[in-house]
């Protein structure tokens, strides 16, 4: 079934996570920009070091408790969450509780607060969505895009990046992407399905709020299209 693309006429009201780490930097940098986006609010463990007349921010301190700030969670359409641990040196039972735990804790309240809210998730490319697999990341992300799947959000999408090519200029990019950024015109030429470009990647959530995308799981070639409309 081709997939079907429309514009749906709304201004984006975005809560972003993650905002100190190299991909939430770059779709707040996208928001911050985008003629569409009309406020943002950035929640995190500390403050992101950015200031715009668009941007609001709450410093909390336990994302496993969201309960003390949810009077001002209400009136947003969007969030787009992407904050995330690596599973380098963790133990499953760990891993699933900074990822899965953690996740659906504020997102579960905020399918209760804004249920016009449209959901978007930051997993990989590799994810397990049988939660059976050898990798246990691969399982844990896979759980957790399933149980994000399942709650009452106007829509929720799974965004399976792969290789990301920062975005110039922001300050979080990781040592070892600007070691590789040199390949990226080679990769995206000859093996597009495994990479994708930070902004690409902020612009394809705000196009979840002001477009329709059929597909709810987006590999690299979907999220290139979506923020290509």
């Amino acid at each position: 079934m081709k997939t079907e693309l429309r514009t749906t006429g709304q201004r984006v009201r975005a809560i972003v996570t993650g905002a100190t780490g190299m991909v939430g930097e770059g779709v707040l940098h996208e928001c911050l920009n985008h003629p569409d986006v009309e406020k943002v609010l950035v929640v995190g463990r500390k403050p992101c070091g950015v200031t715009h007349p668009k941007l609001e921010e709450i410093v909390h301190g336990d994302f496993f408790d969201w309960r003390p700030i949810a009077k001002e969670l209400t009136g947003y359409n969007a969030c787009y969450f992407c904050l995330g641990v690596s599973s380098v040196g963790k133990k499953e039972p760990e891993y699933h509780r900074l990822t899965y735990d953690l996740t659906l804790h504020a997102a579960e309240l905020l399918s209760g607060l804004n249920p016009d809210m449209v959901f978007c998730y930051v997993s990989g490319s590799g994810t397990d969505s049988t939660e059976r697999g050898r990798s246990m990341w691969a399982r844990v992300k896979g759980k957790t895009e399933n149980a994000l799947l399942k709650l009452p959000f106007r829509k929720a999408y799974m965004f399976r990046p792969g290789y990301i090519h920062p975005t110039k200029g922001l300050r979080n990019t990781h040592g070892y992407y600007s070691a590789i950024q040199w390949l990226y015109p080679m990769l995206r030429r000859f093996f597009p399905q495994y990479v994708i470009s930070l902004r690409e990647l902020g612009l394809a959530m705000i196009h979840t709020v002001t477009r329709t995308y059929e597909k709810s799981v987006l590999e690299n070639e979907d999220i290139a299209r979506l923020a290509n409309l």
